[in-house]
């Protein structure tokens, strides 16, 4: 028993998977605050666009 102790205490596969779960979870928060920003000058440039096909009457 002593011995399945001490094997399981030094097994550091499930510290790897969290840390990359956490580095992916990371990238994902950078993809998804990117496109947002990307997307938002991309509405806004199309916006300026039709403003000026279509000007206020």
């Amino acid at each position: 028993m002593k011995n399945l102790l001490t094997r399981f205490a030094k097994n550091e596969s499930g510290a790897t998977a969290i840390e990359y779960g956490l580095i992916a979870g990371l990238i994902a928060v950078v993809i998804i605050t990117a496109a947002g920003l990307v997307g938002t000058d991309v509405r806004d440039s199309f916006q300026a666009i039709a403003n000026r096909l279509n000007p206020v009457l």
